[in-house]
């Protein structure tokens, strides 16, 4: 009997082995590890998938050993490297006193990632966000958002979502104190036995855009990253809630890449909303005054003939009388300037001549 307890237990320590040999095989970024546990994962809603055939990709907690903090990697939907292929996501696992990272990986079929309950298909255990029909792949409505305009190749199964659910209450590793428990499945093995292909350039280059971002790390805010997901790689960000990131989201992802703290950056943006009420409340200042000159410049063309009419009558005033009046009176009722003349005498007092008789017939005065 006691060999063959010694047999069971040398047996299971070599399986228990095999499995950890495998972990180690299939993982990239096995070198990273933490001494801390990676925040619980935070809840965000899915975008919709913008193009036919891109697959989804959960978003994550990285970690960061220069500056020692985990930060948020966003969920995005990816082209994937070729037909048939799927991804398995990434995982933490603890191992040794330290929290591993196993890195994520396409293959032909889903293999073990932790167990981690990531959503949108990945419910810990398989996938249940669609499958490949020949040379199309064909998305599950139950589990994945779809743009229904673009993508018309899908189907309802929510079966597969309450088989492969685990309860993990939003736990992000595997393993540990207050890890999840899960251990791979002979499906999960034979996944991870089969041929891989590493993330490719384009999500190595997602997670690195992140790592620039200050405001994704844990320390900054609290677990709770403003970019949750994105609709596709370097595409549109959105909130946990759904909803599109703001401007003043995307000035901070810019402003991260500085070093700045999230105090400053808090500051930064008060600053700005401060000079921007002050700039506006100017511009109004200054559209006022603008109407307020147009309006007086309007009233004093239209008053310009009254008040030329009476800076000319004081001059008119002055005038002497008779030219006023000769101004006012018609040509005909003006008095004439011509010389006096003569007066003439009525005819019984002008002078007689003389008797003809007296004179010899001359006229009076003549000689």
């Amino acid at each position: 009997m006691k060999n063959i307890a010694k047999t069971c237990l040398f047996m299971a320590t070599v399986i228990l082995l095999t499995v950890t040999k495998i972990f180690a095989q299939v993982s990239v970024g096995i070198g990273i590890s933490a001494t801390i546990a990676p925040p619980p994962l935070p809840v965000y809603v899915q975008p919709p998938c913008p193009v036919d055939g891109y697959l989804w990709e959960p978003g994550y907690w990285a970690y960061d050993p220069d500056i020692g903090g985990y930060y948020w990697v966003p969920g995005v939907w990816v082209a994937p490297p070729g037909i048939g292929f799927l991804w398995t996501p990434c995982y933490w696992g603890f191992s040794d006193g330290a929290y591993v990272f196993h890195g994520g990986y396409w293959g032909p079929d889903v293999g073990f990632y932790g167990g981690i309950n990531y959503g949108c298909g990945y419910y810990g255990q398989g996938f249940a966000g669609g499958e490949w029909r020949g040379n199309r792949f064909r998305y599950n409505t139950a589990a994945m958002r779809v743009n229904g305009v673009v993508i018309r190749n899908t189907y309802v199964d929510r079966s597969i979502i309450t088989r492969n659910r685990v309860v993990n209450n939003r736990i992000s590793y595997n393993g540990g104190r207050g890890g999840v428990s899960a251990r791979p499945h002979p499906a999960e093995l034979q996944a991870m036995r089969e041929r891989h292909i590493q993330p490719t350039r384009a999500q190595l280059t997602h997670q690195q855009t992140a790592r620039t971002d200050r405001n994704q790390f844990a320390s900054v805010n609290r677990g709770r990253p403003a970019i949750a997901a994105m609709n596709r790689l370097n595409g549109n960000r959105f909130t946990p809630q759904g909803r599109p990131a703001t401007s003043k989201a995307s000035r901070h992802m810019n402003a991260a890449g500085n070093g700045r703290s999230s105090v400053s950056n808090v500051t930064n943006a008060r600053r700005d909303n401060n000079n921007t009420g002050m700039q506006h409340q100017r511009g109004l200042a200054n559209n006022n005054a603008v109407q307020r000159q147009q309006t007086q410049r309007m009233q004093g063309q239209q008053h310009m003939p009254q008040r030329a009419q009476q800076q000319h009558m004081p001059q008119r005033a002055q005038q002497p009388r008779m030219q006023q009046r000769a101004y006012m009176q018609p040509q005909h009722m003006q008095p004439r300037m011509q010389q006096p003349q003569r007066m003439q005498q009525p005819q019984h007092m002008r002078p007689q001549p003389s008797n003809p008789g007296n004179d010899g017939g001359q006229p009076h005065g003549r000689h």
